[in-house]
């Protein structure tokens, strides 16, 4: 009787195990079929993302400025080689290939929190690319990948850094162009869908998805060789004044092309990652300063233009001091005296306070709105990032300590916004846009063309009056013995332009430690080619060997004007 109850009790047990298994099977394949299938599906396949080459960057005489190439990349999957000892043998394997020592490619592994995919390494030679092809086909190398891979570089090195900026690992646009046109230069990306094996080794491709298309590149305003002439002059002037930093720019001032535009210091947009954030600021577009005497001619050029002088006026310049409730004391740089100037010997001998008494003729109001048509205390629209607008401040917060505007005091601007300033007083008084990127061009070879319409509308100046100031004051500036730009004089070109000399200042005021040197101006005179911009920040007083635009900013901008000039008129 027990015995039966004991089988009666098993059997009972066996046909509820039975219907349970049938109950669970009965749901796997009713209700989740289709999640297996799917996973299934994605055991099979392996999807590998496809980019295509990024556009490439060149200046105006298609010199390659930024480009991709293919490299190979080493890679492991660890869950397929989880077992130490598989991965000492293919370590052991690799070790000669990649030159490698294969405890330091079994720590790679080892330490991957990633199970399935780590790099070994990037950039290999074709010859070890082949060993290891090898080696994978013939099935030795299991859980080893090689995976192409763009890499950009540039062969110009620090020559454009500011210009074309870098990208990251991903071939992204971080800095300059490339984060500028990021989205034209890379294209489209699509993706490979391949049939794998268990063990997820390709068997062959299924399909493509996505619409790959290639990268847009850019053909720029940029010479090369104005470049490497600015460069040059502007690097060895920045480290014999041991100076914190230092810009120059070349513009066409027809058009507002920028020829060349450096920052020092600079890096090297292949080794952007050892950069520190000074190297990497493009100081002409993200630096504002108060310009001091280049800033003068804006000032002349707005009174003449508006009617509130003429140009054979004259100022008393109350021989070296002049002072007032309302604006302070006001002093010539070197204790310079000066009585009755012109309008025109005011800018060439630099006088504060010949330029206040401009200034107090204008008014407030005049002054305002002259130097906001010239455009400052806005962004000039430059096709490229981090542009910085300057400061101008509200009419209505103007005091008469806002007179010093006149002398360029009470403003601050940037290097891009001083230099079209003097490329619309050189081209007449036309308004323009500075730029640097000319055309786009498709992966299809389709040119496009850049129209850049002036954010500044018609004429800032009445021609007269901005042909006037190139070649009355701003060549005087150059050729008359007293006059404070003398070092760029040249015998072939007649060169015009300002020279600055700014105390930067600082929670206490101004110290007469700290100066910023500049000058501004062209060539030729009678109808320019190119205006220039040099400014210095902090030359070193104490070297004794000056610190002033005249002898530390015109010898550069004499320099680049006579090489670019003579490379222009050859071409």
């Amino acid at each position: 009787m027990r015995i039966n109850v004991a089988v009666t009790i098993v059997l009972i047990v066996v046909i509820a195990v039975f219907a349970l298994l049938g109950t669970r099977l009965f749901y796997l394949q009713k209700y989740k079929i289709d999640d297996y299938e799917i996973e299934s599906e994605i055991r099979q396949r392996a999807i590998i993302p496809i980019k295509p080459p990024r556009g490439i960057i060149v200046d105006r005489n298609n010199n390659i400025l930024a480009a991709s190439n293919i490299v190979e990349i080493v890679y492991a999957e660890p869950r397929l080689i989880d077992d130490p000892d598989k991965t000492k043998i293919v370590a052991g394997k690799l070790q000669d290939i990649l030159e490698m020592p294969a405890p330091e490619i079994c720590k790679i592994v080892y330490n991957s929190k990633n199970p399935g995919y780590v790099k070994i390494k990037e950039g290999i030679t074709d010859l070890q690319r082949d060993a290891i092809s090898k080696k994978i086909r013939d099935g030795s190398l299991r859980g080893i990948g090689l995976q192409p891979k763009w890499q950009r570089y540039y062969p110009t090195g620090s020559l454009m850094s500011h210009i074309i900026g870098y990208t990251g690992y991903e071939e992204e646009g971080l800095e300059g162009l490339e984060l500028k046109f990021n989205s034209q230069l890379q294209g489209g990306s699509g993706r490979d869908i391949y049939r794998v094996d268990a063990h997820r080794d390709p068997i062959g491709l299924e399909h493509s998805v996505g619409n790959m298309k290639k990268g847009s590149s850019l053909v720029l305003t940029v010479d090369s060789t104005i470049q490497e002439f600015t460069r040059a002059a502007l690097i060895k002037q920045w480290k014999a004044f041991e100076a914190e930093s230092a810009t120059a720019v070349v513009m066409d001032p027809w058009s507002g092309a920028i020829l060349s535009l450096v920052s020092v210091p600079d890096y090297d947009p292949a080794k952007y990652s050892t950069a520190t954030d000074s190297m990497r600021r493009n100081r002409a577009l993200t630096d504002p300063f108060e310009p001091g005497s280049i800033f003068k001619p804006v000032i002349a050029a707005i009174g003449l233009n508006s009617g509130a002088f003429g140009y054979n006026q004259s100022f008393y310049c109350e021989m070296g001091h002049y002072q007032g409730k309302s604006f302070g004391k006001i002093g010539e740089w070197g204790n310079h005296r000066f009585g009755n100037l012109t309008v025109s010997e005011i800018l060439i001998f630099s006088s504060n306070i010949g330029m206040t008494k401009m200034g107090q003729k204008m008014g407030h109001k005049r002054l305002y709105n002259g130097i906001k048509l010239f455009g400052f205390g806005s962004r000039t629209g430059i096709d490229l990032p981090g542009e910085a607008a300057g400061r101008v401040r509200n009419l209505k917060d103007w005091d008469g300590y806002s007179i010093r505007v006149s002398f360029g005091h009470e403003v601050s601007v940037t290097a891009i916004q001083m230099i079209r300033a003097y490329a619309m007083i050189a081209n007449g008084g036309s308004a323009i846009t500075p730029h640097i990127v000319r055309a786009i061009v498709n992966g299809d070879g389709e040119i496009t063309e850049m129209k850049r319409p002036a954010r500044l509308t018609g004429h800032v100046l009445k021609p007269e009056v901005a042909n006037w100031i190139v070649n009355k004051p701003l060549v005087g500036v150059v050729t008359h013995k007293k006059g404070t730009g003398k070092e760029t004089a040249l015998e072939k070109w007649q060169v015009f332009g300002k020279t600055g000399t700014a105390n930067i200042s600082g929670r206490g005021g101004y110290n007469e430690r700290d100066y910023v040197a500049s000058f501004a101006g062209g060539a030729p005179a009678e109808k320019p080619k190119i205006v220039v911009l040099v400014s210095v920040r902090k030359p070193n007083k104490s070297l004794g060997k000056g610190y002033s635009g005249g002898r530390v900013a015109a010898p550069v901008v004499k320099e680049i004007i006579e090489k670019t000039m003579t490379y222009l008129d050859n071409i």
